[in-house]
């Protein structure tokens, strides 16, 4: 997480406007996102062309941007966290190490299941055009998710007794679980909030140094809700759900 705050003579990593166009994300002023400070871009998509002038795929984030060759590095999250772990050591903190190797495998493991059931398998069922698919993926999400609570009864993170990858790729999925994927998505068999754990668990990693100032509910609602038309139609975003992600102290204490 500290390599991240390190990366600016490196990167570009300005925020943008989570409302996507057809032209991508757009760097624009309002809360908590404002103008591209490194090439002026007005959209991502200028990005996606500066880099290759016959893109004509979608322009999805995240983006690794080299400032030096002015073109985007990567566009694949689980590759880029990966970059982002050990290959900017000297530019920020090489003490953290996300992927530690006496834990790749275990790491790996869990990050092939949560991908496939949890990261992708909201998707999966938002997107279903037909109820087998619906049910089938939502069905496994749960599974999933109630394998997981079992597991953080006895231990604090996923893998081993550290914070690894595997905890911040599963993070990403459930602080927007409750605000966006239960009801937008239909995964709404149970909410985080009821999963004792798996609710201490994201309150816990929220509060890690550099986690939770990341999180903008608003953002996150008003990306998915105003920009799946064929899910919400009409657009509108929902004030709730109302979250508190107060401190979990007593997760410290597990093994």
């Amino acid at each position: 997480m500290r390599n991240l705050k390190k990366l600016q003579d490196v990167v570009s990593m300005s925020a943008v406007d989570p409302i996507r166009g057809e032209r991508g994300w757009a760097f624009s002023e309002g809360e908590g996102h404002g103008p591209d400070p490194v090439n002026g871009f007005a959209y991502l998509e200028e990005a996606y062309l500066a880099s290759d002038p016959g893109f004509d795929g979608r322009v999805t984030v995240p983006v690794l941007w080299d400032r030096e060759s002015g073109a985007i590095v990567n566009n694949e999250s689980s590759e880029i966290i990966r970059m982002l772990n050990g290959a900017f050591d000297k530019h920020g903190d090489g003490s953290v190490d996300l992927y530690p190797l006496e834990l790749r495998d275990e790491i790996d493991r869990v990050n092939d299941l949560v991908y496939d059931t949890v990261n992708n398998g909201v998707y999966k069922a938002g997107f279903a055009s037909n109820q087998k698919a619906y049910e089938e993926a939502c069905r496994a999400l749960f599974q999933t998710l109630d394998r997981l609570e079992d597991g953080l009864a006895r231990q604090r993170y996923l893998v081993g007794n550290r914070l690894t990858e595997a905890d911040v790729r599963l993070f990403t999925t459930l602080v927007r679980f409750d605000p966006v994927y239960h009801g937008h998505f239909k995964c709404n068999i149970r909410q985080l909030k009821d999963y004792p754990n798996l609710w201490g668990y994201t309150r816990d990693l929220f509060h890690h140094p550099g986690v939770g100032e990341t999180v903008n509910l608003d953002h996150i609602k008003r990306h998915y809700y105003a920009t799946h038309t064929a899910i919400n139609p009409t657009g509108v975003v929902p004030l709730g759900p109302d979250l508190t992600f107060d401190p979990c102290p007593e997760r410290s204490y597990l093994g």
